[in-house]
């Protein structure tokens, strides 16, 4: 494909779950089809094998979708069925990068309130106050790297002084995954020069994507991420953000500075 798409793997089958590693490494992405998987494994195992595959996911910083029979009975009705809301906030819950509607939006009678629901349900699932508690990655995923401990600490960081947003820059998409991937409580404002990249990381969660030019030295740098932080209504003045970038700019996957900005509104 020379770069034009990338690559993201269904998971229906027991054989696609038992090389999950192996195909986690060649993926760029994985998604849950529970629907496929159910009728190949027991319904009963479908459950713990999400889990594991959103978990494997999240430590291999690739997007995970979990698809299939979410709002089921939404194809013929206005509303869903409680089991099936909790199924949703479930997802969400266990750190899903994207939940997604197959049926309810292709071909069902309530398309547009079934994305209004599975909008809201995870918009509450997410502002429930242990969410962040419970899906942060700590150390168990990080590799040891330079890149892996300053995107690490950026979370940290941006709590303890209460920042705004997290200004990361990517050029291959690799610092906003890794970003993404410490679910931190600050939102993540990610500028790349590339539109295939700003593309590709809108199914990200947690990752707001602007296609920007690259910046050449550090207080370039530092006055593009306040000025995109305000213009995206991200942050205002007096207020502070934390922003990671590698140095030389626009060198892919070199994430080597964190850096605390005041937001002076100019």
């Amino acid at each position: 494909m020379k770069g034009r798409a990338g690559v993201l793997a269904k998971i229906e089958k027991p054989a696609a779950f038992d090389c999950l590693s192996e195909i986690l490494d060649a993926a760029d992405a994985v998604m849950v089809a529970r629907g496929d998987l159910g009728v190949e494994a027991p319904v009963e195992e479908v459950p713990s094998m999400q889990k594991r595959i959103i978990r494997l996911a999240r430590d291999a910083g690739k997007p995970v979708i979990v698809a299939t029979q979410m709002l089921e009975t939404m194809i013929h009705a206005p509303v869903p069925t409680r089991a099936e809301v909790s199924d949703v906030a479930g997802a969400v819950d266990e750190g899903a990068d994207a939940i997604m509607l197959s049926a309810e939006s292709a071909v069902g009678e309530f398309p547009v309130q079934a994305v209004e629901v599975m909008d809201r349900v995870a918009r509450q699932a997410e502002s429930d106050e242990d969410f962040f508690a419970t899906r942060r990655l700590g150390s168990s995923g990080a590799n040891p790297t330079a890149e892996d401990a300053i995107t690490a600490a950026a979370g940290q960081v941006s709590q303890t002084i209460g920042a705004s947003v997290i200004v990361t820059y990517t050029t291959s998409g690799s610092t906003a995954l890794r970003a993404a991937r410490e679910r931190p409580k600050t939102p993540i404002l990610a500028l790349t020069p590339r539109l295939e990249v700003a593309r590709k990381l809108c199914i990200v969660w947690g990752l707001h994507t602007v296609k920007t030019t690259d910046v050449t030295d550090f207080e370039e740098m530092v006055a593009k991420a306040c000025r995109m932080a305000l213009q995206q209504e991200l942050a205002k003045a007096g207020e502070r953000i934390v922003i990671t970038a590698g140095v030389p700019f626009g060198t892919p996957g070199a994430t080597n500075v964190l850096h605390i900005a005041w937001m002076s509104g100019d």
